[in-house]
């Protein structure tokens, strides 16, 4: 079984910042894949960005320069900084690790950009 908990999500003013986690636990191992998946209202789930084992990162266009995701292997947790945010922004982030076996979601958290 394993388990992904994301936290950090919440109303935020748009310039602001948020800061995304997600910790997995259980049984997992040598997870090679890291990352952040967006679902805005009427809108498919699209990649925000992505960290593999060896570090090399990805990022959707959108929030490239705005986005920084890092990882601590140590404690099987991705993070994801989240400034100058825009009300585009909006949106329920999931969590994705991806080991040798299996893809796993989180169950996702909201961001809400708004004045």
């Amino acid at each position: 079984q394993v388990q992904l908990v994301e936290s950090g999500g919440g109303l935020v003013q748009p310039g602001g910042s948020l800061r995304l986690s997600c910790a997995a636990s259980g049984s997992i191992f040598s997870i090679n894949a890291m990352g952040w998946y967006r679902q805005a209202p009427g809108k498919q789930r699209e990649l925000v960005a992505v960290i593999m084992s060896v570090r090399s990162t990805r990022y959707a266009d959108s929030v490239k320069g705005r986005f920084t995701i890092s990882r601590d292997n140590a404690k099987n947790t991705v993070y994801l900084q989240m400034n100058s945010l825009k009300p585009e922004d909006t949106a329920v982030y999931y969590c994705l690790v991806r080991d040798l076996s299996a893809t796993y979601w989180g169950q996702g958290t909201q961001v809400t950009v708004s004045s």
